[in-house]
């Protein structure tokens, strides 16, 4: 279809946008407002109202932005705008606000049912259901949170979850001879082996309202029960009626009264204050360990830039010969080492790096236990860093040496300057004009490269008495290490570490780009 025009007052011709752009156009608005509709549905299950109303602004910025003719430059403008919002300032917005925090999300309120909720135990008499465990349907089968499938003494269909106790619609369902459900509409259910795989079944009960619950009792039968732990608003304690034992509040979680015994695993939510930055700063374990770690990490950027910078410069000069021959093959050859996946190259030099069977020390002739002691996983970190990094440098310097006019050389050739004073007074500054700032990102992501040192050294060695801290640990896997390793992870901690590491982070990225304008001055 040819575009149509017409004529403005002023007397200037305007296009007309097709009548098939215009279809498509609202075509994707409707179905973005669908997607935005359904979305808010799901938040509003769990309760965000928060992220409901970002959600509709949202949603009304792109139906202004995008339904009229005017505000052309927002057009291209919003989509990277909610992208930056979305993927860059609201995580650091979240890990700010959880580094205040112990780090946990759910409320107290909710602690109190589940502790109460996972106290049950069966009675005498009391029914039992045939059992079949499942997830919603779509939802990962290791991670989505599990549905009872009941079918009761007299043959009645319910579904069970961390809400509660309801009846399930009959239509769609098929059971066993035995009554157990087979299939159910809109839920997937467990196979044997997957039930086994998740560790929160153990613990897992569907409250009822007499303040009960119920339980599986292997994988085809559940029991309802009593709680044997109750709660007393006035006090704020829980007492367990099978042994005795009070338990008082205490950082976040219910301990024993008196003392001995074990907790309640189970914490929750609160407001730490700077309790998680006082920890890094005062406590000696942590605080001995943070600076051994932010050394190496600052020699593990510095040196890896430096390397790196050094090998791919010498080979782009080299390479930059008008006398050598075969140039473009020699090239490609020396890019594959960028053009394989760094995680695959990692495990390659791990297993290299092996002591008794690595290709290291058997070409070498060493004995070097490259992964078992600090200063060799180091040097392993290092070499490997270097394989894997030289290639960029060499792509970026060789496009910055093709952008230096060869009259600049020549005329240093005539003035009579030696091949090395060229280098030096004329080449470097100018080729440090297009690679500075490049260099500087290069040391601010070799500061968290968390990929490499996870995949071929894991932080370690450790020491014995202290396996929380690596030998070759970077600040980013030891805050990784905080937040996801261990009994009780400590995501308030590690989000403190995280904020540690985006001011050192950025205060050295800064005083880097001022010291380039000098560079600008070459030019």
């Amino acid at each position: 279809m040819s575009q149509a025009t017409k004529t403005s007052p002023a007397g200037q011709a305007t296009t007309r946008t097709p009548l098939w752009a215009l279809v498509v156009k609202w075509l994707a608005l409707a179905l973005f407002v669908a997607a935005a509709f359904y979305l808010a549905t799901q938040l509003a299950d769990q309760g965000y109202a928060v992220y409901i109303a970002v959600l509709a602004f949202v949603v009304m910025a792109v139906l202004v932005v995008y339904s009229t003719r005017r505000f052309v430059p927002a057009k291209y403008l919003l989509p990277g705008l909610v992208l930056l919002l979305g993927l860059q300032v609201w995580p650091i917005v979240m890990t700010v606000s959880t580094a205040f925090t112990n780090g946990q999300t759910i409320t107290k309120e909710d602690t109190i049912a589940a502790i109460k909720t996972n106290s049950v135990q069966e009675v005498q008499g009391a029914p039992r259901y045939r059992l079949s465990i499942a997830v919603p349907a779509g939802g990962d089968v290791a991670t989505a949170p599990p549905v009872f499938l009941l079918t009761a003494p007299d043959g009645a269909l319910k579904i069970g979850d961390k809400d509660g106790l309801k009846d399930l619609s009959p239509n769609g369902v098929t059971k066993s001879d035995s009554g157990k459900i087979t299939a159910a509409p809109g839920f997937q259910i467990l196979t044997a082996r997957q039930i086994n795989a998740r560790k929160d079944l153990q613990t897992f009960a569907v409250p009822t309202s007499d303040g009960g619950g119920i339980k599986a009792s292997g994988l085809s039968e559940a029991f309802e029960g009593r709680a044997t732990v109750s709660y007393d608003a006035a006090t704020d304690t829980l007492t367990d009626s099978a042994t005795g034992e009070v338990y008082v509040v205490r950082d976040a979680r219910f301990v024993p009264k008196d003392g001995t015994g074990q907790a309640f695993p189970q914490k929750w939510a609160e407001n730490v204050g700077f309790k998680n930055f006082q920890t890094i700063l005062t406590d000696p374990t942590i605080r001995s360990g943070f600076l051994k770690i932010f050394g190496w990490n600052l020699a593990f950027a510095a040196l890896s830039v430096a390397t790196t910078f050094i090998l791919g410069m010498l080979l782009a000069l080299l390479f930059n010969d008008d006398r050598l021959r075969g140039k473009g093959i020699y090239r490609a050859l020396l890019v594959l080492p960028y053009a394989i996946p760094g995680f695959v190259t990692s495990l390659l030099w791990k297993s290299m790096f092996n002591q008794d069977f690595g290709l290291v020390n058997s070409l070498t002739g060493l004995d070097v236990d490259w992964l078992g002691t600090p200063w060799g996983a180091k040097a392993a970190i290092l070499i490997t860093n270097l394989w894997l990094g030289f290639p960029y440098m060499f792509l970026i310097c060789t496009g910055a040496l093709q952008s230096i006019p060869s009259d600049v050389r020549e005329a240093a050739k005539i003035d009579g300057a030696s091949p090395a004073r060229t280098l030096r007074s004329i080449i470097m500054p100018l080729l440090l004009v297009a690679v500075g700032p490049l260099l500087i990102a290069s040391f601010a992501f070799n500061f968290n490269n968390f990929g490499l040192i996870f995949l071929l050294t894991g932080g370690g060695p450790f020491e014995a008495e202290n396996t929380s801290i690596g030998s070759s640990d970077l600040l980013i896997t030891y805050a990784f290490r905080l937040a996801f390793s261990g009994v009780t992870p400590d995501y308030g901690l590690a989000a403190a570490v995280s904020i540690f590491i985006f001011v050192i982070v950025a205060v050295m990225s800064y005083a880097g780009f001022r010291r380039t304008r000098a560079l600008e001055e070459v030019n």
